[in-house]
């Protein structure tokens, strides 16, 4: 197979792998569109967000938050906190593509999401072995029916606004999206745990103002994780 084959063979099982989760992306950008225009927001300042952000969840978040009329301190300092996964993102992927090109990682920083990741993951760690071009024509591959869809559909709901059935509830888009994506990647004792502990920590802590109970959660859910992990490090060393 020549290298041209593989990089498109590679690309396609990366737009093939991530096109189901147009099913959600659609929605969850349509949503956003009306959310922000309902916030006060301009279609301008919508798309610029989106474009400038491409995060769903820490752009819902700051939405949200502005809503609320939280401190603008309170809204950057949460929705950057959300986003801190990326880089948890970054470090896992590093292996694999720390060796590309500064302008191929400045790319891959910025369609970094969600989706692209856990399809890239997964893949990276079926077959460590294959060539970093390859490894890059998957992400990009993970990333087309992903990222440019959102960024449509986006629009879509910021223009189309009002006329959208209030009783369509796009808002099933969200826990969706994230149970796909969260369920397949459960699959060990330390990665439970985390999870358990963020779903009860966020609920015990949901009285908290301006979202910071989701904070809280998410750094009690890395702890109990990280102390899960040495805890069986432990006892397998006995």
């Amino acid at each position: 197979m020549s290298e041209k084959i593989a990089l498109r063979a590679a690309y396609l099982r990366g737009v093939g792998q991530a096109l189901p989760f147009i099913l959600v992306i659609v929605p969850f950008g349509m949503l956003f569109g009306v959310a922000g225009m309902d916030a006060g927001m301009s279609i301008a300042q919508v798309m610029g967000f989106t474009i400038l952000v491409i995060a769903g969840a820490s752009q819902f978040t700051a939405v949200q938050l502005m809503n609320d009329h939280a401190p603008v301190l309170v809204v950057v300092v949460t929705a950057l906190a959300v986003n801190l996964r990326m880089a948890m993102y970054s470090a896992a992927l590093a292996p694999h593509l720390g060796a590309a090109r500064r302008w191929h990682k400045v790319l891959i920083s910025y369609f970094m999401i969600d989706q692209s990741f856990a399809i890239a993951a997964q893949a990276y760690e079926k077959a460590p072995e294959r060539p970093l071009a390859e490894k890059l024509a998957l992400f990009a591959g993970a990333c087309t029916p992903t990222c440019i869809p959102w960024v449509i559909a986006t629009l879509a709901g910021a223009v189309l606004g009002k006329a959208i059935p209030q009783g369509l509830a796009l808002d099933f888009a969200v826990p969706v999206t994230f149970l796909a994506m969260i369920a397949p990647m459960l699959r060990s004792v330390p990665h439970l745990a985390a999870a358990v502990v963020s779903v009860l920590a966020a609920l015990a802590l949901s009285f908290l103002p301006s979202g910071t109970g989701i904070l809280i959660a998410a750094v009690l859910a890395m702890a109990a994780g990280a102390q899960t992990e040495l805890w069986l490090a432990r006892r397998a060393g006995k």
